[in-house]
């Protein structure tokens, strides 16, 4: 189909002298033909001389979690089990975790820049190069790091909290006394009835209820409500395997040699891999 004519085109007069050509006023204005394929994109965080921030833009999410991230990166840790210290100054048992930082390395930074945000990647462990794919293992070798079991990221508040490539992190990281965030996955329970899942009642054991004394019972209102069931409605399914974050966990000893931090506290997780982090400033 050809191209359509401008309407100031199809209304000149017709008359019988040479052709007149009409120019737009604005050259930068398409009448007609194709769009271009890589259009002017404006800024997504509106930065400019005179310009307000938007509250609706990945600037202004930047600024209101800019007091809420924290100054440095976290590190990745791996649960070894559990055991107990003694405070020399009341005799109190304390129950702690004992964690264990290896090969932590830092595999990239992310910048606002180029992603949007501040982060510093951080991976763990080892794995050898057959078992891993080439996208990662490219990313690795790009950044001149060996292949790393678990890969984690931490978001920081500004560029003075990246750290450089390939740099480790060691159990010094942190120091006895601190706080710290630990994060990671609960323990997996499977498929788990209303009464192990939301602690519910169950049912009578007489009047009339027969073989359902643990199950649901009635899901949703009458016509009231709508005759339907509201979304999110407690019921059975899978329960645990979640992400699961306790906080202010203070640090009871480090042993930089070993890589070990001694948390207080007992940490219940499916995975042995943790995520360390100091708290919200």
């Amino acid at each position: 189909m050809p191209p359509r004519l401008p309407g100031k085109l199809t209304q000149l007069p017709v008359l019988n002298r040479a052709p007149v050509l009409v120019v737009p006023t604005n050259p930068l204005a398409r009448a007609f033909g194709i769009r271009s394929l890589n259009p002017p994109k404006p800024s997504p965080f509106n930065v400019g001389p005179n310009l307000p921030i938007l509250k609706s833009t990945p600037a202004a999410a930047l600024e209101r979690k800019a007091n809420t991230l924290p100054l440095r990166t976290g590190a990745i840790a791996i649960k070894k089990g559990m055991t107990a210290v003694y405070d020399p100054e009341t005799g109190k048992r304390i129950p702690c975790t004992v964690l264990q930082l290896d090969r932590v390395e830092v595999t990239s930074c992310k910048t606002r820049k180029t992603h949007g945000y501040f982060a510093v990647q951080l991976g763990a462990g080892w794995k050898h190069s057959s078992n891993i794919t080439k996208s990662l293992l490219g990313h690795f070798s790009a950044n001149g790091v060996s292949p790393k079991r678990h890969v984690c990221e931490f978001r920081v508040k500004d560029a003075t909290g990246l750290l450089p490539v390939g740099q480790m992190i060691h159990a010094d990281w942190f120091e006895p006394g601190q706080y710290v965030d630990a994060r990671s996955n609960s323990k997996g329970k499977g498929f788990a009835g209303v009464m192990k899942r939301h602690g519910f009642g169950g049912q009578d054991r007489s009047h009339g209820v027969s073989l359902t004394h643990r199950s649901l019972g009635s899901a949703g209102p009458s016509q009231g409500g709508g005759s339907r069931v509201y979304p999110g409605k407690k019921m059975a399914g899978n329960m645990g395997n979640e992400q699961n974050t306790v906080q202010n966990l203070k640090i009871l000893k480090v042993d930089k040699d070993n890589g070990i931090v001694v948390v207080n506290g007992q940490y219940f997780t499916s995975h042995p891999l943790l995520c360390l982090r100091p708290p919200e400033n």
